[in-house]
């Protein structure tokens, strides 16, 4: 079964475009990760990234925020929604929490979001 990877640009500037629905969408743990994908995350994680996957039964949504000099950052799917043109995704990394003093461990958070197959472009907003 041959999967598909594909490398997305941010877009800026987009016409609005309508909602349709809001997408439905499970936060995955490394250790449920499709091998393939968990492989590609490894080789691109020290930098940020954006990428899709399918396998194709499911969409997986991948956001990337590189290397951090410290532990402690955690991030939050603010949005994810189907329109006519595209499947739009947001995210927020939020940095570790001042009153507790953060590792000094070098970390790179990532997200991998899975979803239902599209046809439609992902649109990281």
């Amino acid at each position: 079964m041959a999967a598909v990877l594909t490398g997305i640009v941010m877009l800026a500037g987009c016409t609005e475009e309508k909602k349709i629905r809001d997408l439905d969408a499970v936060v995955l743990s490394e250790e449920v990760l499709p091998k393939e994908l968990k492989e590609i995350i490894d080789q691109k994680k020290l930098q940020p990234f954006q990428l899709t996957y399918s396998d194709q039964k499911n969409l997986y949504i991948c956001i990337g925020y590189g290397r951090q000099e410290t532990g402690g950052y955690s991030i939050a799917m603010d949005e994810l929604y189907l329109t006519d043109a595209a499947v739009h995704i947001k995210t927020t990394l939020i940095g570790p929490d001042t009153a507790r003093q953060a590792k000094k461990t070098a970390t790179c958070p990532y997200i991998v979001i899975k979803t239902e197959m599209a046809e439609q472009p992902v649109i990281f907003d």
